[in-house]
């Protein structure tokens, strides 16, 4: 029996079970297949206190039948990113690694034996109590629970490749298919009575915006200036900050940051100014302190210190990322009410649930930071709940190279009001970006500080 915290821990936003009076265009899964593959990264990035240097694609093959006797193929494709959903520290970097490769085991037996009819939103919320157990029988052999976040992770490339099938089957981009004639339910069905006889493409662009200024990320133990650099890569590829900003024409800023003192955390701000002002024509700043702020005081005295250090700094900052611990209900004490007066403060690691969405806001959260790799149907509807509520959207990244990026530019492209896209990978992992600039090198060769997202409108999720 699936207990309450199972259901809100699989983003069951809501319904728990399909309405009657089905659709022609509802689908059938009719298999599911899942493989891995394995890249080292070129240079280790940090954030959150840890460091990592690898990644995981977990990569999923569906396919999925229709009401007429036609069939379609989906594919789906996530960075496993177990340092950032599975933070432990009982577990190592191997047993949490596998302990996401026996869910998401599991969660393909579950995906391929399910037989209900539906559009892929209702599908997988049927499906996500489902995962939600499984992830807690793989958790009664570890020494402490597969948390929220990271079943959503393992999840994220099951959902993307049903609804890659089901936009291929009919012919159709996936966000051209969330209006009544595919999706027969209304938004109050997931979300709510405010909702009431409104429908998902409501939401939702139906053409791709055609371009989105570019994030570039500087970890915390990244070089920003040539000085910087103690052992150099040598692969061509830029060594120190200035170098990128003149490499792809960098005008977006990432900053990762301590948390835990704050005279580092000025200092990063202030070197990385001070690079972007000799190096860029303009620049924006996104500060992430990955939760490590030991409180809200903290921010709020990181903010005031800055302004009188540099109020031009100061004034480039687009937003703030979760900078407290990630369970909110056991935290009450961090409101950020005053922080956000300053600064939108983005709820991120937090973002579980349409639950722990609105318990943001109560705490003072004015924006929500959605990421493919939490899945595309929970994505689309939170998305939905940040536009009707009226606060800041992003979309960020989990380092996703090529499939996985894909799918993050397309999810950013067709949520209104999103401001830029990041690309981690060609930073970090660029081999695993082999091969996919000559499909989309708007998205994989960056030179004007922009993805360029012509060519993903496609059937499906246009990935491939």
């Amino acid at each position: 029996m699936l207990t309450r915290r199972h259901a809100i821990a699989a983003f069951t936003l809501g319904g728990p079970a399909l309405l009657s009076s089905p659709l022609p265009t509802d689908i059938q899964i009719a298999e599911v297949h899942t493989s891995y593959e394995d890249f080292l990264y070129r240079t280790p990035i940090k954030f959150g206190g840890s460091v990592v240097d690898r990644v995981t694609l977990c990569n999923v093959h569906c396919r999925v039948e229709g009401r007429n006797g036609r069939s379609a193929a989906g594919f789906g494709s996530m960075s496993m990113g177990n340092v950032w959903s599975f933070p432990s520290k009982k577990l190592t970097y191997e047993q949490t690694l596998t302990a996401m490769k026996d869910l998401a085991n599991r969660i393909s037996k579950l995906t391929a034996a399910h037989r209900e009819w539906g559009h892929p939103i209702d599908l997988n919320i049927v499906l996500a109590p489902q995962y939600s157990a499984a992830a807690s029988e793989v958790s009664r052999a570890l020494a402490e629970p597969i948390p929220p976040l990271c079943t959503l992770v393992t999840a994220s490339p099951f959902d993307a490749a049903i609804h890659d099938a089901y936009g291929k089957l009919h012919g159709r981009n996936c966000f051209q298919t969330l209006g009544p004639e595919f999706l027969k339910n209304d938004l109050s069905h997931y979300l709510g009575p405010e909702f009431r006889g409104e429908t998902l493409d409501r939401y939702v662009l139906a053409r791709a915006t055609p371009q989105l200024p570019l994030y570039h990320l500087v970890g915390a133990v990244d070089p920003i200036m040539p000085e910087d650099v103690v052992k150099p890569v040598g692969d061509g590829l830029p060594e120190n900050l200035p170098e990128w900003i003149r490499f792809n024409g960098i005008t977006h800023i990432k900053i990762k940051l301590n948390g835990d003192d704050r005279n580092w955390d000025l200092n990063r701000v202030m070197r990385v100014h001070e690079a972007a002002l000799k190096s860029a024509k303009t620049a924006v700043y996104s500060l992430d302190f990955n939760e490590k702020c030991p409180n809200v005081a903290y921010l709020i005295d990181f903010l005031h210190n800055l302004k009188s250090r540099s109020a031009a700094a100061y004034s480039r900052i687009q937003y703030i990322e979760q900078p407290t611990a990630r369970d909110l209900k056991a935290n009450p004490q961090n409101v950020v009410h005053e922080a956000a007066k300053l600064v939108p403060v983005v709820i991120d690691e937090s973002l579980v649930s349409k639950e722990a969405f609105l318990l943001a806001l109560e705490m003072g959260y004015s924006g929500a930071a959605l990421k493919a790799c939490k899945g595309q149907t929970e994505s689309l509807l939170i998305a939905a709940l940040g536009q009707k509520k009226k606060v800041f959207l992003c979309i960020q990244d989990l380092t996703c190279p090529g499939a996985s990026l894909v799918h993050s530019v397309t999810l950013a492209a067709h949520v209104p009001g999103v401001k830029a896209i990041e690309a981690n990978a060609r930073q970090y992992v660029p081999a695993a970006n082999a091969g996919w600039e000559k499909k989309f090198p708007g998205i994989f060769t960056i030179h004007d500080g922009l993805v360029h997202t012509n060519g993903i409108d496609g059937l499906g999720l246009g990935v491939v």
